[in-house]
């Protein structure tokens, strides 16, 4: 792949974050890629991904919570603007917020059991009411109301005490504070001492998450000194501001960690020649709310949430799966039970999902492959079950599946369920890598099967 110097500094054409490297990155900025002189001309490497990035990507599987004042009304997080409610109505929201089911250990137990490695809580949504403790920059905050209590600080700790690596979602936009439109450099003065507040009350956070900036797609957002504070504070922290559903996987400051897939499926990234190795996340709601609508019925199955899941690992992308809390704070009964099988099925492929990266193998329709540490993992969707045919229902089909890129050095395959052992074939003049995929046994379905090669 040739590049001018042009292109050297862009990266990835139409990815824009490229254009910072000439301005300079805060301190502690990545590795840069270097350009790697060879007989065709100048090839791009891909850059090493920072400590922190590496981690977040091996986390795989995260919990987005919305939770708020909105969800005492039960229509959607975004009920304020929707229905046009007035400010001078809607706090009053406020006086009634008991948070009385709250309990962070209990939430945090539920993403554990369902394989999740870290939860994304929203601290402030764009309503403007904070879950935490704002340290007299508001009284809009939780321990002004009858909860009585820093929500926050409940909530880290029961990450704490169950593995989980908190993530703090904070809203840029804000519809409380009379400054966001009436004096917006005074307002990101107060965004950034709220978020200090965040960087520095509640010990070591994995990363801030932030959503907004498209309301004023062409204003100053100050990044700089919000990220470099950010930095000064939790270094080890990825920062991630949502681009948006209208601009799936764009990049754009150069201290962003993750690009964003808001509702949509990841695609895959080309990193050749970027200044910075940047991860993907693909957020999704179980239902068609992200705060709980009370009368939202369309929610995901366990199947549906576990092809989420692998069609994000295909290409490296983490998946944050929306759960919408009670008015009191407790994550509704139906979406603990689908997150919890969800769980079997993670940690029958722990291996898999969590150290897992795209390593070159295509398959036929939605099948591909995985590198974890030296092990390979075949994904095989659509497989039928075997057995008689009165007793058994077709869901796809049994029998060969082809892979490209499979290593040479592979010689045997087996399901990673049942260890049963799989029939494979090469052709060395097409470069193809065949398994005899056997049908399920009768009382199994994972709805993605997979396959170790070894």
């Amino acid at each position: 792949m040739k590049l001018t110097r042009r292109r050297l500094l862009q990266g990835t054409v139409g990815m824009g974050i490229g254009a910072a490297v000439g301005r300079g990155l805060a301190e502690g900025a990545p590795r840069v890629a270097r350009a790697v002189e060879t007989e065709k001309g100048t090839e791009m490497s891909i850059p090493k991904p920072e400590p922190r990035i590496e981690r977040f990507e091996k986390m795989a599987y995260g919990m987005f919570i919305h939770w708020g004042l909105y969800s005492q009304l039960g229509r959607g997080e975004w009920v304020q603007h929707m229905e046009k409610i007035p400010v001078a109505e809607y706090k009053k929201l406020k006086d009634t917020f008991t948070a009385e089911d709250f309990d962070g250990r209990a939430i945090a137990r539920v993403a554990r059991n369902a394989g999740m490695k870290y939860i994304t809580l929203t601290t402030r949504h764009h309503e403007g009411f904070s879950l935490y403790d704002t340290r007299g920059l508001s009284d809009y905050d939780a321990v002004h109301s009858p909860a009585g209590r820093d929500l926050v600080a409940d909530f880290v700790e029961g990450c704490r005490a169950e593995g989980i690596v908190p993530f703090f979602y904070h809203t840029t936009l804000d519809w409380y504070q009379e400054s966001f439109n009436a004096d917006f450099d005074g307002y990101l003065e107060y965004l950034r001492k709220s978020v200090e507040v965040l960087c520095t009350q509640y010990g070591e956070i994995g990363g801030l998450w932030f959503d907004g900036n498209w309301s004023k797609a062409d204003a100053d957002w100050k990044e700089d000194a919000l990220y470099g504070m950010i930095r000064k504070h939790q270094p080890e922290a990825m920062i991630v501001n949502n681009t948006g559903i209208h601009k799936r996987g764009e990049f754009g400051h150069p201290e962003i960690d993750s690009t964003t897939f808001e509702q949509g499926r990841p695609e895959p990234m080309n990193r050749e020649g970027m200044p910075k190795y940047v991860s993907a996340e693909m957020c999704q709601t179980m239902n068609r709310h992200w705060g709980i609508g009370k009368n939202d019925f369309c929610y995901m199955s366990p199947k549906e949430i576990i092809e989420h899941l692998c069609a994000c690992r295909k290409v490296g992308a983490n998946y944050l799966l929306n759960v919408g809390p009670t008015a009191e704070g407790k994550i509704p009964a139906y979406e603990a039970a689908t997150l919890e099988r969800v769980g079997d099925w993670v940690r029958m492929h722990a291996d898999a999902v969590y150290n897992g990266k795209p390593c070159g193998i295509a398959g036929q329709g939605d099948d591909f492959g995985l590198e974890a540490d030296g092990a390979t993992y075949l994904f095989i969707h659509d497989l039928a079950i075997s057995g008689l045919d009165h007793v058994t229902v077709a869901v796809g089909g049994a029998g060969p599946r082809k892979f490209e890129g499979v290593p040479d050095s592979v010689k045997a395959a087996q399901w990673v369920d049942n260890n049963e052992g799989l029939k494979i074939e090469r052709d060395p003049a097409a470069g193809t890598f065949t398994v005899d995929a056997t049908g399920y046994p009768y009382g199994t379905n994972t709805v993605v099967r997979l396959v170790k090669l070894t």
